[in-house]
């Protein structure tokens, strides 16, 4: 018997790939952008360049103008104003310091402890935003007001006789000393420590604190070794808030200070609307800008994280 070989069937022909599809809308994340960006580009790069020109100015304001890449300006701007630029960082300084030490406790009753008064709690912290910053600052002219109750308070629990002896005070009276306007930077700006703070204990899982103490860790410990450091992008996050505009800030310096308490924020504002020496003002913004962008910088690299809230 003969062995017949059927040819295999014809392979069907392959079909072709499916075109990929279309992306409908993929530039409307940019179209969405746009808006922000123009604002962007209109109200902070274009002052800015105009600002950096007229620092490299030089002329009057009977003459005019001119650009003549006058870098001498920024040398002179900060050998003559120097103490106001170490006032301003040490006000600021001091100030972002005691809203930490007065917003984290509150924080943390805030994101562990507060329970149903949670909100309330939350509404008094933002109640200053209810008011001008103008008017709360001038608030604290009658609080620190000479012969008041709070300065007779500090007189009896001799809290004046140190401050007079660090020399931020004289003799009984704390109006138009550095202490009132350090007062005056860290009431206006504790709300932008304390809400930082919060939003990152919040963030917290509390099975962490039960695992802490089922291995038997006191609560010292529980917050050295485990909230604290959960919440630094808080604390990083609140000083920043708290720090960079304390710094540039001239409103509590000029209505709870006086001349010897001025800061660089005072300078500027004097020589733009006062002198009308807009080269030197100009000058002294960028050094100030400058400088904050450096200590920021080194802060946060200082700070070992990167997650800010």
């Amino acid at each position: 018997m003969s062995t017949l070989t059927e040819a295999p069937p014809p392979l069907a022909p392959e079909a072709p790939e499916p075109k990929p599809p279309k992306r409908r809308g993929r530039w409307t994340p940019y179209w969405l952008l746009l808006p922000g960006i123009l604002w962007l580009v209109v109200f902070f790069a274009l002052p800015m360049i105009y600002q950096a020109s007229t620092s490299v100015q030089t002329g009057s304001l009977e003459e005019g103008y001119k650009v003549t890449w006058h870098f001498a300006t920024y040398w002179d701007a900060l050998s003559a104003y120097w103490p106001q630029f170490i006032r301003s960082v040490l006000y600021a300084g001091t100030a972002t310091v005691l809203c930490l030490l007065l917003g984290y406790p509150l924080a943390y009753l805030i994101a562990f402890r507060a329970g149903r008064w949670r909100n309330l709690i939350m509404i008094l912290v933002i109640a200053p935003f209810f008011t001008s910053f103008l008017i709360r600052t001038l608030a604290w002219k009658t609080i620190l007001a000479d012969g008041g109750p709070l300065v007779g308070a500090l007189d009896t629990l001799h809290v004046l006789d140190v401050t007079n002896w660090l020399g931020w005070t004289a003799g009984d009276r704390v109006l138009a000393t550095p202490l009132a306007v350090v007062c005056g930077l860290t009431y206006n700006f504790l709300p932008f420590m304390i809400l930082p703070l919060y939003t990152s204990l919040e963030r917290i899982d509390g099975r962490l604190h039960e695992a802490a103490g089922d291995l038997y860790a006191k609560p010292s410990t529980t917050f050295r070794k485990v909230t604290f450091p959960l919440s630094m992008p808080g604390v990083v996050s609140g000083t920043l808030l708290t720090f960079i505009p304390a710094t540039g800030d001239y409103v509590n310096a000029d209505l709870l200070g006086s001349t010897d308490t001025r800061m660089v924020g005072n300078v500027i504002q004097t020589q733009f609307l006062r002198v009308l020496d807009y080269p030197t003002a100009a000058a002294l913004s960028f050094i100030l800008m400058a400088a904050i962008l450096l200590m920021v910088t080194l802060y946060i690299r200082r700070s070992g994280t990167e997650d800010l809230v």
